[in-house]
């Protein structure tokens, strides 16, 4: 199936690389307007070469409330209004237990992973509540869904950030607002590549720990965005729908 977005507008947090950018491409390979957020510029330039007046963006930290304030309404600026956002911005703790994990370790996660969704969120959705129309896709992850994903801190925030979608889909559905998230398991992205360090030997253990035997693309997950994103979709509600190869029907 073909996604035709033309005439929307997509905010995307964590677009330099990995799963975000594969989303951003993927959006505006179907035809929408996209603006993205993100700390790193270096990857942000690389999508605007590409695209030009269909892609903007704004350099900034998701857990600073300022910066994306100042975000939002420059991408309403330049695209007039936002239709779909996706929290994807995110960061991994190492799989530190909970004594492991200092105080500074676990503000960093939480601050970036959770409170940077709720950010973002609470700067678009009145926007989105005034259109009468909005969509919102949150990364979560599986271990949002079973623990062994992540360490203390990371499957704590990912969990939280399942809660808070589904809050979040049943208090705004009225209002014509749409919330799901994603559960990715193993994605071969940048924040992923010390598994892949030295022989590899940690990747390879979690190919084989997984039922389809691979590791998947950032790509695979921005085209499950696309359908969760469309129209065909509409009646999927504060769903968590997981990517994952199969790892947590184990």
């Amino acid at each position: 199936m073909k996604f035709d977005f033309k005439g929307k507008t997509v905010f995307v947090t964590g677009a330099a690389s990995g799963i975000g950018h594969a989303q951003a491409r993927a959006f505006l390979e179907s035809g929408a307007l996209v603006f993205a957020m993100d700390l790193d510029e270096g990857g942000l330039k690389s999508i605007a070469k590409e695209y030009k007046q269909n892609f903007a963006y704004s350099v900034g930290s998701v857990e600073d409330n300022s910066q994306v304030v100042k975000a939002v309404q420059k991408a309403i600026s330049l695209f007039s209004k936002i239709d779909i956002l996706l929290n994807t911005a995110g960061i991994l703790d190492g799989y530190a237990k909970t004594l492991d994990t200092d105080e500074a370790l676990w503000d960093a996660i939480l601050n970036t992973n959770l409170k940077g969704t709720y950010l973002v969120t609470n700067a678009i959705l009145p926007q989105m509540i005034e259109i009468k129309s909005g969509v919102i896709i949150n990364m979560a992850s599986i271990a949002g869904l079973v623990a062994g994903g992540g360490g203390a801190a990371y499957t704590a925030s990912k969990h939280a950030i399942v809660g808070y979608t589904k809050q979040l889909d049943l208090d705004y559905s009225k209002m014509g607002i749409r919330a799901n998230a994603i559960a990715p398991g193993a994605i071969q992205t940048p924040m992923n590549k010390a598994d892949f360090q030295g022989d590899g030997e940690m990747a390879k253990w979690v190919a084989r720990e997984t039922p389809a035997g691979r590791w998947a693309q950032p790509s695979e997950v921005a085209n499950l965005t696309l359908f969760l994103a469309h129209d065909a979709s509409d009646y999927i509600h504060a769903a968590v729908v997981p990517i994952d190869g199969g790892w947590i029907a184990k």
